[in-house]
């Protein structure tokens, strides 16, 4: 770590939407502001003045300005930002309606598709006015079992535009992970796909949705968009096409309904791999503004520029990417497995639509690494400006191969933040350097800290608790269902009263910059010590023969041990000279506190729907206690491998 891989140039900085914004901010304010450190200082010392400075340089569309900035400032949970504006979210997306290109889309085996802004303003018009027609109105839930496709975006940009709060899960989700998400907001609407391809086959969710819509007796309506045209989607009682729904509304201009700032916009879940998933409310005002700060000045979207994030429309990321109307870009859906036809598809893709900003994994980026793709050798990658990446920390190992194999001069932002906030806590810059195995910056206007188990802020260089100290317009609003509070304050608020507690382990740098070590309840503690998870996978998964690994802390003998799962290429096998191999490299390259008691192969590593491992879950089995909702993993059957593991029964 802490060699500088990248630096901007000086007329990139120059031209970087954050440098005119400081200087807009210096003149407004008469202050004197001279490097991103002071801009930041400025936007969490005087936070009302900053938010304001967003929704002004932004020009935010509301029929109500807010004359209240932010009521009970320091109360968390408890603030409430802009309390008595009134504005639409998809108003503020769609106030451009030229022939601008406003998505680009690829499936599998789907023909690509571009729709312009004047297109995609007519479609949602007549999709708003079929829902009004049907009666949807303020505060009705709308719910999607969709992939990432335009008619996903149309459905929730016109459930927006009336008022609706919108919520989404990806068809690859089990009926039961569906029934636990959208059973809790009683839904009007339901909106779904027939299936769904997913590395060359296809799969007919047909018998999912029957058994979904039977344990939701809200629904009064139910639309289908034929994606695979499964002839057993017909057989879904009560079920109306998309395209038969709106026939014959008028694609002429709607009045979008203007709702208080913390009107509900959308429902997000958290992942539920320990309990029923938590229904986040997020308001439609504080959603904005967050995205037009995170893309215009930390990303530096501008109009006509093109942004790709690979997600799924059960990630925040899919809500994120949307918002990017808001800055006039161009949105580039994906749908499908990332590695079809090869593991080149998404640079196809990036040098045939000249894409400036790619957002992706972690895991992606060491999944090529491993496989040995150098893109730079092979695609014009001249359009990339930043390579994004979260889900979970970005090893140093992985920015190194950024630079050696796809691009020399890009902007690597490794991003953190999560559903909870609908955003991110720290992030990247386009006029800052790139350090490695680093996390550029926090995030403008929010008052990040590192504490001890204490509550006290830590000096860079030690590892400690994400947390926020100040309120911020995308907190939650509330969680569904949650009398007074409850759920919410025990989230975020019970280790540190008043002060955010987001539950990432880290490490403040003298850069000004965060590494990421892991989830808080993913710290091992043999001994007392504390060590992320993250700093052993760095090294595991350095040994070639290492694909992923997983590593948890198993109680034994009245302490802690390290257990280390390892996921091998193809046709190894674990012996133990790779087992002495693994231990070495963690040994030299770590501690011997981080060297793993047990290391023991498995064939898959259980993750969430949003790809991300899940510790927690093998933990438990491990230990023979219940895991509360199964249907919150991607791939459940993989915890089979780890229950009553003999290597687990011995020292």
């Amino acid at each position: 770590m802490g060699a500088q891989l990248w630096k901007p140039t000086e007329q990139r900085v120059a031209k970087a939407t954050i440098t005119e914004f400081a200087s807009y901010v210096s003149k407004r304010w008469g202050i004197a502001l001279h490097d991103f450190n002071s801009l930041h200082q400025w936007s969490v010392n005087n936070s009302e003045n900053f938010w304001q400075a967003i929704w002004d340089y932004c020009d935010v569309q509301a029929s109500r300005p807010a004359t209240e900035f932010v009521e009970h400032k320091d109360r968390m949970p408890g603030a409430r930002w802009f309390a008595d504006a009134q504005l639409n979210y998809t108003e503020n997306l769609l106030r451009r309606k030229d022939d601008g290109l406003a998505i680009i889309s690829r499936g599998e085996d789907k023909q690509d598709r571009a729709i312009t802004y004047s297109q995609l303003s007519e479609q949602v018009n007549r999709l708003v006015r079929a829902y009004r027609a049907c009666g949807i109105k303020a505060g009705d839930r709308i719910v999607a079992y969709m992939p990432n496709i335009p008619e996903t975006v149309i459905c929730m940009l016109a459930a927006a535009s009336c008022g609706a709060t919108w919520s989404s899960c990806s068809p690859d989700f089990g009926a039961r992970g569906v029934i636990d998400r959208f059973g809790q907001v009683s839904p009007k609407i339901l909106i779904s796909v027939d299936g769904y391809t997913y590395g060359g086959k296809k799969f007919d969710i047909s018998e999912k949705l029957s058994e979904i819509v039977g344990y939701l007796p809200s629904l009064e309506k139910i639309l289908l968009v034929p994606y695979l045209d499964a002839p057993t989607s017909h057989d879904i009682e009560g079920a109306v096409n998309l395209e038969k729904f709106v026939d014959g509304y008028s694609a002429e201009p709607v009045t979008h309904t203007q709702l208080p700032f913390n009107h509900p916009l959308f429902i997000l879940f958290s992942s539920g791999t320990t309990g029923a998933p938590k229904c986040i409310v997020h308001g439609a005002g504080g959603t904005l503004l967050q995205h037009l700060k995170e893309h215009r000045l930390h990303v530096d979207l501008k109009k006509d520029q093109r942004l790709f994030f690979f997600t799924t429309c059960g990630w925040m990321m899919w809500n994120w990417l949307v918002s990017a109307f808001a800055s006039e870009a161009t949105i580039v859906l994906y749908e499908g497995s990332p590695f079809e036809p090869n593991e080149y598809a998404f640079f196809d893709y990036i040098s045939e639509y000249s894409i400036d900003y790619f957002g992706i994994s972690a895991k992606y980026i060491d999944f090529i690494s491993k496989a040995g793709i150098r893109p730079k050798d092979t695609h014009d990658l001249s359009s990339l400006k930043t390579l994004m990446s979260t889900g979970s920390p970005l090893i140093p190992e992985s920015f190194d191969y950024v630079y050696e194999a796809i691009k020399e001069d890009i902007c690597l932002s490794s991003i953190s933040g999560g559903t909870d906030l609908i955003s991110c806590f720290i992030l990247g810059n386009p006029t800052l350097p790139v350090w490695r195995g680093e996390i550029q910056c926090k995030g403008l206007g929010m008052d990040v800290a590192v504490f001890d188990d204490f509550g006290v802020e830590v000096s860079p260089g030690t590892k400690g608790e994400l947390v926020c100290r100040n309120s911020f317009p995308s907190m939650p609003i509330e969680f569904w269902n949650d009398e007074n509070d409850e759920k919410y304050r025990s989230a975020y608020f019970e280790k540190f009263p008043g002060v955010w507690h987001h539950g990432d382990y880290v490490e403040l740098t003298e850069h000004g910059g965060m590494v990421v070590y892991g989830r808080s309840d993913s710290v091992l503690n043999p001994s007392g010590v504390r060590i992320g998870t993250a700093e052993i996978y760095r090294q595991a998964e350095r040994v070639d023969e290492v694909i992923e690994s997983l590593v948890i802390g198993q109680r034994w003998d009245g302490d802690t041990r390290i257990v280390l799962f390892v996921r091998l290429r193809d046709d190894l096998e674990l012996d133990e000279n790779l087992v002495s191999k693994i231990k070495s490299v963690i040994r030299n390259n770590a501690s011997p506190r981080h060297v793993p008691a047990k290391i023991i192969q498995v064939a898959d590593i259980p993750r969430t729907k949003n790809g991300k491992i899940t510790e927690v879950a093998v933990r438990k089995i491990v230990h023979g206690e219940i895991i509360d909702n199964i249907e919150a993993l991607d791939n459940p059957q993989a915890l089979d491998l780890y229950r009553d593991l003999p290597e687990l029964q011995t020292g």
